[in-house]
């Protein structure tokens, strides 16, 4: 399984460096996000907004290239043929000044060609701005910050998500700023839903909006809960399914407020008590509410590393 492949701080699967939360980085995270989104918010209002997005463009289109490869590489990998494409010995790419490393990577002709795809269609995505393009950037986004985050431990997202409860109903209904940013910043932070879709199909221009920010940090909760179902070792993934259905559902009631309201709504005002009352509330009905609560990847982790370790000794 995935987890039993992962060791603390790295995906030895993808080779992926794990961003890993700790307690001051959760209680930080919305202080800083506040900062950050005033301080977009302010340069959306008082400059350009012509030239704002040409340079947000350029970014997301270099950085878009770079997270859609990571996607489409394990899709191309299945093609018949492919495997030529894999060697067992990979390029190595290394800027260094004596010992200290600026930058490295190592790569296969398999990954060249996902770059060049990803590649391709960036150069769509910044001449004709679709929103097709736009969500397929964004999804890629979602999935590379997903694999990249953890909470460290289910207490951690509690408070997270918590927290960023109460952000975003203040910045959405409390403000102009997020709703400001999230209509003038031409960016895939967002995924786009054409609203008219049924009259004008994918040229449909009335669209409706979720922010990356609803996709991923619920994401990597819910992520976080299929690594406790992985470590009781009973291959269930009960508690996934359980957070992930309510994910379905608190989206289903944002979606339902939204048409019925024809208003912005803070996404995580729902998506938080599905997402976090409803597997804590069946976890208290199953009795496993004190080892999901105490649930900590770190500890989890740390035997692996250990053994991993002796055995290298051993050899």
């Amino acid at each position: 399984q995935w987890y039993q492949r992962r060791v603390r701080g790295k995906s030895k699967e993808s080779g992926t460096q794990i961003e890993v939360m700790s307690t001051k980085d959760v209680y930080m995270f919305p202080i800083m996000a506040s900062g950050m989104l005033f301080g977009i918010y302010i340069i959306v209002k008082y400059l350009s907004a012509e030239h704002l997005n040409l340079v947000i463009a350029s970014y997301f289109f270099i950085i878009g290239t770079w997270a859609l490869s990571f996607i489409i590489r394990p899709v191309l990998g299945v093609i018949p043929g492919s495997s030529l494409l894999i060697d067992e010995e990979p390029y190595h790419m290394k800027f260094n000044k004596g010992s200290l490393v600026y930058f490295e990577c190592k790569f296969d002709l398999l990954y060249v060609v996902s770059l060049v795809l990803s590649a391709l269609f960036g150069v769509w995505y910044i001449v004709k701005k679709h929103w097709l393009a736009n969500n397929v950037f964004g999804l890629a986004f979602s999935i590379n910050g997903i694999e990249m985050i953890s909470l460290g431990s289910v207490k951690n997202g509690c408070i997270l998500l918590s927290l960023l409860f109460f952000y975003d109903i203040f910045w959405v209904f409390g403000t102009e700023v997020m709703v400001m940013v999230a209509k003038n910043l031409d960016a895939p932070i967002k995924v786009l839903f054409p609203m008219d879709f049924l009259d004008k199909g994918i040229f449909g221009s009335n669209f409706a909006m979720l922010g990356l920010g609803d996709i991923v940090l619920p994401g990597v909760f819910i992520a976080l809960l299929l690594r406790y179902d992985a470590s009781k070792g009973e291959g269930s993934q009960f508690y996934f399914w359980v957070s992930f259905m309510s994910y379905v559902l608190g989206m289903g009631m944002t979606i339902g407020v939204l048409t019925i309201f024809n208003a912005a709504q803070p996404a995580l005002l729902y998506l938080v008590p599905t997402c976090v009352g409803i597997p804590l509330v069946t976890s208290l009905i199953k009795g496993d509410f004190s080892s999901v609560i105490a649930y900590d990847e770190e500890q989890q982790e740390t035997p692996a590393v250990v053994e991993e370790t002796e055995c290298k000794k051993t050899e």
